[in-house]
């Protein structure tokens, strides 16, 4: 499940990243974070697009009440408008990629406007449809947000998704660089997004699983700034042993399992732990994938409490 409120609402089990949430806000605001697939940056994408939009102002109690933000609030919960883009739903061919990403902007731009007409100006989805492309798009959005004293906050959720895609095949290569180098439309699009940063993008958060398209754009998001090896943000997603333990430990308390903790942590630590992503962490804290975790507990639970034959899932081998 990757749709935080969901989570909340159906009363999920959820380890509580929301502390981060304050060390976020104090970093830069242009925040660049990579990390492998499956290891929770969608809902922790979503889990900050909830806090922050302006428009769930009045289920903050609801959402986060029992979570520790929704009892150290910061100042800047609730108070912007969000765009959140996925690039793993663009188009990825090479001769179509920029129609694949002007598409999938222009459906979220215009949901966009559509959510937040209450507070945006009159005729903005008109004006809108009236440009053809993502970067003159976006141009047009936060002119029109700055008009009314609005701040974005834009989420990038696998940003490097087509490129990765277009790279895997050599005959590429000279074309993708021609697009993330100079006058390309990827560059360009970034740029824009540098444009508007501390008038109308208040803040900006882009997640990947591959610094290697960033690199190559560097002078269109130097603004930014790359978390993904700093120690205060090795533990933001995945599961660390004590999280684990500890989410064994409620399920064992009720449901009648067939294994101790320790028993359980001892099949699963050879297959899912060993990730460390900061060398200050190196020997202190490894981290668990999560997905691979919560995979194997609803496979356990689902044995009848045996320990699953299968221990990667088909989906993830193949990420």
């Amino acid at each position: 499940m990757q749709n935080f409120e969901d989570v909340i609402k159906e009363d999920c089990y959820y380890v509580d990243k929301t502390p981060f949430i304050e060390q976020i806000e104090e970093s830069n605001k242009y925040f660049f974070f990579i990390r492998p697939r499956r290891f929770g940056k969608t809902l922790t994408l979503s889990m900050l697009e909830n806090y922050y939009d302006i428009n769930k102002k009045d289920k903050f109690e609801e959402i986060f009440g029992k979570l520790y933000i929704g009892q150290n609030p910061t100042p800047e919960h609730n108070t912007y408008l969000i765009i959140h883009l996925n690039f793993a739903e663009v188009a990825a061919g090479l001769d179509d990629y920029k129609d694949g990403l002007d598409n999938h902007c222009s459906l979220v731009f215009n949901f966009f406007c559509d959510i937040y007409a209450h507070l945006l100006p009159a005729g903005i989805k008109e004006g809108l449809e009236k440009l053809t492309d993502a970067v003159s798009q976006l141009r047009f959005l936060c002119q029109k947000c700055q008009e009314v004293g609005k701040k974005i906050y834009l989420f990038i959720d696998e940003y490097d998704n087509f490129t990765n895609m277009i790279l895997a095949h050599e005959e590429h290569l000279m074309r993708y660089r021609n697009q993330t180098h100079g006058e390309g439309y990827l560059r360009q699009f970034f740029n824009t997004i540098k444009g508007a940063a501390g008038n109308t993008l208040g803040r900006v958060f882009v997640t990947g699983v591959s610094p290697v398209t960033m690199d190559d754009l560097t002078s269109g998001f130097n603004i930014g700034t790359n978390y993904s090896l700093s120690p205060d943000f090795n533990e933001m997603t995945g599961f660390t042993e004590e999280e684990v333990r500890k989410m064994l430990d409620y399920y064992g308390s009720v449901l009648p399992f067939n294994h101790t903790t320790d028993e359980l942590i001892k099949v699963m630590k050879p297959w899912y732990d060993n990730y460390c992503f900061a060398e200050e962490r190196y020997g202190e804290t490894t981290m668990y994938n999560s997905v691979m975790v919560l995979n194997f507990v609803d496979n356990y639970i689902r044995s009848e409490y045996q320990i699953p034959k299968k221990m990667v899932e088909t989906n993830i081998r193949i990420d």
